[in-house]
Protein backbone atom coordinates (compact mmCIF):
# COMPACT_ATOMS: atom_id res chain seq x y z
CA UNK A 1 0.00 0.00 0.00
CA UNK A 2 1.23 3.53 -0.72
CA UNK A 3 0.86 5.83 2.27
CA UNK A 4 1.36 9.57 2.30
CA UNK A 5 2.04 11.11 5.69
CA UNK A 6 1.23 14.78 6.23
CA UNK A 7 3.37 15.98 9.12
CA UNK A 8 6.74 15.23 10.65
CA UNK A 9 5.91 15.15 14.37
CA UNK A 10 5.56 12.36 16.91
CA UNK A 11 2.39 10.75 15.58
CA UNK A 12 3.72 10.74 12.02
CA UNK A 13 6.92 9.11 13.25
CA UNK A 14 5.27 6.48 15.47
CA UNK A 15 2.57 5.31 13.04
CA UNK A 16 4.70 5.43 9.89
CA UNK A 17 7.32 3.28 11.61
CA UNK A 18 4.81 0.41 11.95
CA UNK A 19 3.73 0.75 8.33
CA UNK A 20 7.26 0.84 6.94
CA UNK A 21 8.11 -2.31 8.90
CA UNK A 22 4.94 -3.94 7.53
CA UNK A 23 6.28 -3.38 4.00
CA UNK A 24 4.19 -0.40 2.90
CA UNK A 25 5.61 2.38 0.75
CA UNK A 26 5.67 5.62 2.72
CA UNK A 27 6.23 9.23 1.66
CA UNK A 28 6.74 11.72 4.50
CA UNK A 29 5.46 15.20 3.68
CA UNK A 30 6.19 18.41 5.51
CA UNK A 31 6.51 22.11 4.93
CA UNK A 32 10.04 21.84 6.31
CA UNK A 33 11.90 19.64 3.82
CA UNK A 34 14.81 19.08 6.23
CA UNK A 35 12.47 17.64 8.87
CA UNK A 36 10.84 15.41 6.26
CA UNK A 37 14.27 14.14 5.20
CA UNK A 38 15.31 13.43 8.79
CA UNK A 39 12.15 11.48 9.50
CA UNK A 40 12.31 9.51 6.24
CA UNK A 41 15.94 8.60 6.99
CA UNK A 42 15.05 7.49 10.50
CA UNK A 43 12.16 5.36 9.24
CA UNK A 44 14.31 3.65 6.62
CA UNK A 45 12.71 0.91 4.55
CA UNK A 46 12.63 3.06 1.46
CA UNK A 47 10.57 5.84 3.07
CA UNK A 48 11.06 9.00 1.08
CA UNK A 49 10.78 12.69 1.95
CA UNK A 50 8.38 14.94 0.08
CA UNK A 51 6.45 18.15 0.28
CA UNK A 52 2.90 18.06 1.59
CA UNK A 53 1.34 18.03 -1.90
CA UNK A 54 3.70 15.35 -3.20
CA UNK A 55 2.98 13.12 -0.19
CA UNK A 56 -0.77 13.54 -0.69
CA UNK A 57 -0.42 12.70 -4.38
CA UNK A 58 1.69 9.63 -3.59
CA UNK A 59 -0.59 7.95 -1.08
CA UNK A 60 -3.57 5.72 -1.68
CA UNK A 61 -4.06 6.37 2.02
CA UNK A 62 -3.06 9.71 3.52
CA UNK A 63 -2.46 10.23 7.24
CA UNK A 64 -3.15 13.76 8.46
CA UNK A 65 -0.78 13.81 11.43
CA UNK A 66 -1.23 17.54 11.93
CA UNK A 67 -2.28 19.80 14.83
CA UNK A 68 -6.01 20.45 15.00
CA UNK A 69 -5.53 24.15 14.29
CA UNK A 70 -3.58 23.54 11.07
CA UNK A 71 -5.07 20.38 9.59
CA UNK A 72 -8.17 21.88 7.99
CA UNK A 73 -6.21 24.60 6.17
CA UNK A 74 -3.63 22.09 4.88
CA UNK A 75 -6.29 19.67 3.68
CA UNK A 76 -8.21 22.47 2.00
CA UNK A 77 -5.05 23.42 0.10
CA UNK A 78 -4.65 19.80 -1.02
CA UNK A 79 -8.27 18.97 -1.79
CA UNK A 80 -7.63 18.75 -5.53
CA UNK A 81 -5.22 15.81 -5.04
CA UNK A 82 -7.13 14.12 -2.21
CA UNK A 83 -10.18 13.17 -4.25
CA UNK A 84 -10.97 9.47 -3.90
CA UNK A 85 -8.19 8.90 -1.37
CA UNK A 86 -8.56 7.58 2.17
CA UNK A 87 -7.74 10.38 4.60
CA UNK A 88 -7.04 9.36 8.20
CA UNK A 89 -7.56 11.95 10.93
CA UNK A 90 -5.74 11.18 14.19
CA UNK A 91 -6.03 14.66 15.73
CA UNK A 92 -7.55 15.69 19.05
CA UNK A 93 -9.18 19.11 19.32
CA UNK A 94 -8.33 19.51 23.01
CA UNK A 95 -7.43 22.91 24.45
CA UNK A 96 -6.47 24.43 27.80
CA UNK A 97 -8.16 22.79 30.75
CA UNK A 98 -8.63 19.65 28.63
CA UNK A 99 -11.55 21.40 26.95
CA UNK A 100 -13.02 20.01 23.72
CA UNK A 101 -12.52 22.83 21.21
CA UNK A 102 -15.25 21.59 18.87
CA UNK A 103 -17.98 21.33 21.49
CA UNK A 104 -21.38 21.88 19.89
CA UNK A 105 -19.86 22.09 16.40
CA UNK A 106 -18.52 19.74 13.74
CA UNK A 107 -15.81 17.30 14.81
CA UNK A 108 -12.24 17.65 13.60
CA UNK A 109 -12.80 14.72 11.24
CA UNK A 110 -15.98 16.25 9.80
CA UNK A 111 -14.10 19.49 9.21
CA UNK A 112 -11.51 17.62 7.16
CA UNK A 113 -14.29 15.96 5.19
CA UNK A 114 -15.79 19.38 4.45
CA UNK A 115 -12.38 20.78 3.48
CA UNK A 116 -11.78 17.94 0.99
CA UNK A 117 -15.24 16.75 -0.12
CA UNK A 118 -13.83 14.08 -2.44
CA UNK A 119 -11.74 12.37 0.25
CA UNK A 120 -12.95 9.37 2.23
CA UNK A 121 -12.23 10.46 5.80
CA UNK A 122 -11.71 7.96 8.61
CA UNK A 123 -11.14 8.81 12.28
CA UNK A 124 -8.64 6.54 14.03
CA UNK A 125 -5.52 6.42 16.25
CA UNK A 126 -6.55 9.43 18.35
CA UNK A 127 -6.99 7.87 21.79
CA UNK A 128 -3.34 7.20 22.66
CA UNK A 129 -0.17 9.20 23.17
CA UNK A 130 2.47 8.88 20.45
CA UNK A 131 4.68 6.83 22.81
CA UNK A 132 2.00 4.12 22.95
CA UNK A 133 2.14 3.88 19.16
CA UNK A 134 5.91 3.43 19.40
CA UNK A 135 5.39 0.16 21.28
CA UNK A 136 5.92 -2.93 19.14
CA UNK A 137 3.21 -3.97 19.56
CA UNK A 138 0.95 -2.06 22.00
CA UNK A 139 -0.14 -4.98 24.20
CA UNK A 140 -1.35 -4.56 27.78
CA UNK A 141 -1.93 -7.48 30.17
CA UNK A 142 -1.70 -9.80 27.19
CA UNK A 143 -4.38 -7.98 25.20
CA UNK A 144 -3.61 -6.03 22.02
CA UNK A 145 -4.76 -2.43 22.08
CA UNK A 146 -8.21 -1.96 20.51
CA UNK A 147 -8.48 0.99 18.10
CA UNK A 148 -11.92 2.47 17.37
CA UNK A 149 -12.37 3.42 13.72
CA UNK A 150 -15.13 5.72 12.42
CA UNK A 151 -16.02 6.31 8.78
CA UNK A 152 -18.71 6.09 6.13
CA UNK A 153 -16.92 4.26 3.31
CA UNK A 154 -16.51 0.51 3.75
CA UNK A 155 -13.55 0.24 1.38
CA UNK A 156 -11.76 3.02 3.27
CA UNK A 157 -12.56 1.38 6.60
CA UNK A 158 -11.14 -1.94 5.37
CA UNK A 159 -7.83 -0.29 4.45
CA UNK A 160 -7.59 1.50 7.80
CA UNK A 161 -8.40 -1.71 9.66
CA UNK A 162 -5.47 -3.32 7.84
CA UNK A 163 -3.19 -0.49 8.99
CA UNK A 164 -4.45 -0.89 12.56
CA UNK A 165 -3.49 -4.58 12.46
CA UNK A 166 -0.10 -3.67 10.99
CA UNK A 167 0.50 -1.67 14.18
CA UNK A 168 -0.18 -4.81 16.24
CA UNK A 169 -3.63 -3.62 17.33
CA UNK A 170 -7.23 -4.76 16.90
CA UNK A 171 -9.64 -2.52 14.94
CA UNK A 172 -12.96 -1.77 16.60
CA UNK A 173 -16.01 -0.60 14.63
CA UNK A 174 -16.87 2.87 15.91
CA UNK A 175 -19.71 3.67 13.52
CA UNK A 176 -20.03 6.36 10.87
CA UNK A 177 -18.08 9.58 10.65
CA UNK A 178 -20.82 11.38 12.57
CA UNK A 179 -19.53 9.48 15.63
CA UNK A 180 -15.98 10.81 15.26
CA UNK A 181 -16.88 13.60 17.66
CA UNK A 182 -17.55 10.97 20.33
CA UNK A 183 -14.00 9.65 19.90
CA UNK A 184 -12.63 13.17 20.20
CA UNK A 185 -14.72 13.82 23.32
CA UNK A 186 -13.49 10.53 24.78
CA UNK A 187 -9.91 11.66 24.18
CA UNK A 188 -10.59 14.96 25.97
CA UNK A 189 -12.07 13.08 28.93
CA UNK A 190 -9.24 10.54 29.07
CA UNK A 191 -6.50 13.15 28.76
CA UNK A 192 -8.09 15.14 31.59
CA UNK A 193 -8.22 12.03 33.78
CA UNK A 194 -4.72 10.85 32.92
CA UNK A 195 -2.91 14.17 32.99
CA UNK A 196 -5.12 16.34 35.17
CA UNK A 197 -6.09 13.82 37.83
CA UNK A 198 -3.44 11.14 37.54
CA UNK A 199 -6.29 8.63 37.30
CA UNK A 200 -6.46 5.31 35.47
CA UNK A 201 -9.07 6.04 32.81
CA UNK A 202 -9.23 2.37 31.87
CA UNK A 203 -10.72 1.61 35.28
CA UNK A 204 -13.95 3.49 34.50
CA UNK A 205 -15.24 0.78 32.14
CA UNK A 206 -16.46 -2.59 33.49
CA UNK A 207 -15.60 -5.83 31.67
CA UNK A 208 -17.81 -6.61 28.68
CA UNK A 209 -19.75 -9.26 30.61
CA UNK A 210 -20.96 -6.55 32.98
CA UNK A 211 -21.50 -3.76 30.44
CA UNK A 212 -25.30 -4.15 30.56
CA UNK A 213 -25.38 -5.04 34.25
CA UNK A 214 -24.58 -8.30 36.07
CA UNK A 215 -25.84 -11.42 34.31
CA UNK A 216 -29.15 -12.67 35.76
CA UNK A 217 -29.06 -16.31 36.83
CA UNK A 218 -32.11 -18.54 36.55
CA UNK A 219 -33.71 -18.91 40.01
CA UNK A 220 -33.41 -22.37 41.57
CA UNK A 221 -36.44 -24.37 42.80
CA UNK A 222 -36.17 -22.98 46.33
CA UNK A 223 -36.16 -19.42 44.99
CA UNK A 224 -39.24 -20.12 42.84
CA UNK A 225 -41.14 -21.42 45.86
CA UNK A 226 -40.18 -18.55 48.15
CA UNK A 227 -43.21 -16.30 48.89
CA UNK A 228 -42.93 -12.81 47.41
CA UNK A 229 -43.69 -9.74 49.49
Amino acid sequence: MRIGVLGTGGMADALADHWVRAGHEVAVGGRDVHKAKRLATRLGGGAKPAGLRAAAEFGQVVLAALPFGAATDVVRELQAVLGGKVLIDCSNPVGPGFRLLTQGRRSAAQRLAAAAPGARVVKAFNLCHEDVWRMSPPVFDGRPLAVPVCGDDETALALVRELVRDAGCEPLAGGGLERAGLLEATAALFIGLWVGEGADAQAIAPPLAYAAGPAHEEPDDAERCRPRR
